[in-house]
């Protein structure tokens, strides 16, 4: 081992090839990898010595022992950064990193273009009622072409809730390809800020909900936006409007929705994100002919993959050579993390 070692461990795999590729370039980089079912023996010489955890953000595929919270943390004495797969961090607890002195970055970004076009796609198949006429064919019942008329999305009205990374780039292909309005509900950003973008804010989501007739959720699971889409918010939606979630599961109440679609109250919805993944096949949203469905992979192209761990690994050098992370999650942990660093690594980092 290489004097001034730094010590990377992951759970599983990475997100693409590209991202040990990168590291191997580095005689001072140590990658180590464990698995689910790793034996105690051999997971905590591994989390004694670690400086830096690239940790998978899939609450179902990563046991539970080897989340970011305090538990583990409280094994990891010499850890400075934990780094999540892609844009969601639900594997970690930023405030129990905080409290540990530990940075949480991500890859947000990384999988923009991925996602946005999954949202254009639900969109598409949605308004033009494919996946129904697509059924409706194999099934030897007859039907008639008129009982799947749809609808053109040009110039019609799309309310973003979350104009970062995606939602950014979903308002440039809307406006881009189909000259729609765009709505955006995003309370951090300025209405300069969204206009810059090409959306038009509004300052509450109920006046989104009102006004769009596709809804599409691209912010982040965080406590404050945790149930946000509930019933009463389907509600307010109108009655020939689409439901898109390409997030994370959470952010809408799953079955408030099926109830939404029971009562007619929205017109269908597509799904990628879900509670628990992969949902049951008996799951109520499963039974409707106008929903749409996919196992949360609007980020899973070869391109978002190896852009996510082409930054992961970018970031992660960047880090570990002690520049200051441009997608540090919890920045208040900044003056503890870098006493740790000092002490731990024998350098200070750049503020």
């Amino acid at each position: 081992m290489a004097p001034n070692t730094k010590r990377v461990f992951y759970v599983n795999n990475v997100s693409a090839q590209v991202y040990l590729d990168i590291l191997a370039k580095r005689p001072d980089i140590q990658v180590d990898k464990l698995v689910n079912e790793s034996p105690d023996s051999e997971v905590e010489p591994i989390l004694a010595h670690a400086h830096a955890y690239q940790i998978g953000s899939s609450r179902q595929e990563l046991a539970m022992k080897l989340q970011g919270y305090t538990p583990l943390l409280n094994r990891c004495p010499n850890l400075l950064v934990l780094s999540t797969n892609g844009a969601g961090f639900d594997t970690v607890s930023l405030t129990d990193a905080t409290a540990a002195g530990v940075a949480v970055v991500n890859q947000a970004g990384g999988n923009k273009e991925g996602v946005a076009e999954h949202v254009m796609a639900m969109m598409l198949t949605l308004s033009k009622r494919i996946v129904m006429s697509d059924h409706a064919m194999r099934s030897g019942v007859a039907y008639r072409r008129q009982d799947f008329m749809g609808d053109d999305i040009q110039g019609r009205t799309i309310g973003i809730i979350g104009l970062g990374h995606v939602g950014s780039r979903v308002t440039e292909l809307c406006r881009g390809l189909f000259q729609m309005r765009v709505l955006a509900y995003d309370p951090y950003q300025t209405a300069e800020q969204i206009a810059a973008k090409g959306a038009e804010k509004v300052t509450t989501l109920e006046e989104l909900l009102r006004h769009a007739d596709y809804v599409s959720v691209n912010c982040p699971h965080t406590a404050e936006t945790r149930g946000m889409m509930g019933a009463a918010q389907f509600a307010m939606m109108q009655p020939h409007a689409y439901f898109i979630t390409t997030a994370r599961g959470g952010i809408h109440d799953e079955t408030a929705l099926a109830a939404a679609l029971t009562a007619k109250q929205i017109t269908g919805a597509g799904l990628d994100v879900w509670e628990d993944e992969p949902p049951p096949s008996d799951h109520p949203l499963l039974q409707f002919d106008n929903v749409l469905v996919s196992p949360h992979t609007a980020g899973i192209t070869r391109q978002s993959r190896h852009n996510i761990a082409r930054i992961a690994a970018e970031q992660m050098l960047e880090i570990l050579d002690g520049k200051k992370p441009p997608r540090l999650l919890n920045p208040e942990v900044w003056e503890v993390y870098s006493d740790r660093f000092a002490r731990i690594l024998g350098f200070r980092p750049e503020r």
